[in-house]
């Protein structure tokens, strides 16, 4: 896929534009936003995806067009499993909610800059190592089986990263919820507030989201520009998802299943290339192994959409059974 270094950066301007509007705004005008508003910009931001991707399908090809839509898809449904972690956290730090698109913002512009230095590093590591699909395909399928083991058991709970701890115990703080900065004056002295340790719990969240997604985005395509560009549209929309669908999350009991087989599905795919292109002395002896399949990218989109759409039906049907139940329970089965 031939990308002028001109599209590059108009790509790159135009999102940091569309983020600096954001910034502006909500810096402005720190607000819960209303159901119109989200509705709003989530279509506005789909839309753009779809456009972007037909576009993307018209101008490069078949092959590049359903790539972009397979890793937007995935880095969506990612996406929206990180989005647990981001209600558990706004929760436990006791965010306002008028703050917490700001708090929100501030993460997927880290997510953004940390996505950035993966998938830089992620292609030329692939340009230079064919051997690294091995390492990004076994550390899907251990991701895949962790998750799939811990399903949605740990979705309460919420560990405070290291780096977190550290700073609450090295730097002055306030508890006290005053304005949405991250630094405020008290009693004459320079103090951080609780955004500021916000801000630190996302990013750190962010860094150890890149390691999952983009070794699974790279398993879809290898061109740097669809990895970059999947990325930024499954993120722009993330902040109005989260106010959105946050009660709807709950109702997605069978989510980390789904992933966990689409996170499995993704890194036998990338052991089955790495058998494919093997340099490997010590596989093979060094030659390709001509037994490991080539999964098309069009096999790949159809898996990806079939697991989602399975699991997001399952989800909500059990969530409807578990509902009834409880009604039951407290009302008996005739309603008494």
């Amino acid at each position: 896929m031939d990308v002028s270094p001109l599209i590059w950066w108009l790509t790159i301007g135009i999102a940091s534009a569309v983020l600096l509007v954001d910034v502006l705004v909500i810096g402005r005008r720190p607000h819960e936003p209303s159901r119109r508003e989200l509705i709003g910009a989530l279509g506005l931001y789909i839309g753009l995806a779809v456009v972007f991707g037909i576009g993307v399908y018209y101008f490069s090809g078949p092959k590049y067009g359903t790539e972009f839509f397979a890793g937007w898809l995935t880095e969506y449904s990612l996406s929206v499993d990180n989005l647990f972690i981001f209600i558990i956290i706004m929760s436990k730090f006791a965010v306002p909610r008028k703050y917490q698109q700001k708090a929100l913002l501030i993460g997927i512009i880290l997510a953004l800059v940390f996505r950035g230095i993966f998938i830089g590093v992620g292609a030329a590591a692939i340009n230079n190592f064919s051997w690294v699909f091995y390492l990004f395909g076994a550390f899907l399928i251990y991701t895949a089986v962790k998750l799939a083991l811990e399903g949605n058991d740990d979705d309460d709970e919420y560990e405070e990263p290291a780096v977190v701890k550290f700073l609450e115990s090295r730097i002055p703080l306030t508890s006290q919820w005053t304005s949405a900065k991250m630094f405020i004056r008290e009693n004459g002295k320079r103090v951080a507030t609780p955004m500021f340790v916000v801000i630190c719990a996302l990013g750190t969240t962010d860094l150890l989201f890149a390691l999952d997604s983009i070794p699974a985005i790279y398993g879809l395509t290898n061109e740097p520009y669809l990895v970059m560009t999947a990325n930024i549209f499954a993120l722009m929309g993330l902040r109005q998802l989260y106010f959105l669908i946050g009660g709807l999350l709950e109702r997605l009991v069978y989510l980390s299943y789904g992933l966990a087989i689409l996170l499995g599905f993704i890194g036998f795919k990338l052991v089955f290339h790495a058998l494919h292109e093997n340099e490997l002395p010590f596989i093979n002896g060094g030659e390709h192994v001509g037994w490991a399949p080539e999964v098309s990218i069009e096999v790949s989109l159809s898996v990806i959409v079939g697991i989602l759409a399975v699991t997001t039906v399952l989800s909500l049907l059990k969530s409807r059974s578990m509902e009834k139940a409880e009604r039951n329970e407290t009302t008996g089965p005739r309603g008494e």
